[in-house]
């Protein structure tokens, strides 16, 4: 780290907090690109982020968001919140770099998410079947941790807990 470059070498804390922040997350930010005007949209979003897993949002087909995921399945989740006392800027959070997968509504993967996923929001049980709802996985490419003040990383899916994707045959 030089004097003007503000990213710590990627530590053990540093992996651990993400890691926290990721597998604590309820709530995020999710940031996507408006394919009308080419401007970023950030909307809230409920989370479903279990430890080695990537996170996982329940979405409407009526909303801008999963139109513009559609259309362009770059994105990003801001996650961590601040706490109850002292200045927000001091508190965790992390950003992600994502690709948004749909999970086909068949599929055995999108029953175990949902079962999951209403374990944790059993409020969802009332619009989780509705045809215009989508689970989509939201697959991490990279991260940037803010651990406070002077606390600046850039972590990779490894350092989140993620193995590379296999890409042979």
């Amino acid at each position: 780290m030089s004097k003007t470059d503000p990213i710590r070498p990627t530590d053990g804390e540093a992996r651990e907090l993400a890691r926290s922040l990721l597998s604590g997350a309820l709530f995020g930010a999710l940031g996507v690109i408006d394919p009308d005007t080419g401007h970023p949209s950030v909307t809230r979003v409920a989370v479903l982020a279990e430890r080695g897993q990537h996170p996982v949002t329940l979405i409407s087909n009526l909303s801008a968001h999963t139109q513009a995921l559609r259309v362009d399945p770059r994105c990003s989740l801001l996650l961590g919140e601040p706490g109850e006392r002292g200045d927000p800027l001091t508190h965790p959070r992390i950003s992600l770099t994502c690709n948004a997968d749909f999970i086909d509504r068949a599929s055995a993967t999108h029953i175990a998410i949902r079962d999951t996923y209403l374990k944790v929001r059993p409020k969802a049980t009332l619009y989780v079947d509705f045809p215009d709802f989508s689970f989509v996985r939201l697959t991490i490419s990279g991260a940037a941790l803010n651990g406070g003040f002077g606390k600046a990383f850039i972590l990779t899916p490894a350092d989140l807990g993620f193995h590379a994707p296999n890409r042979g045959g």
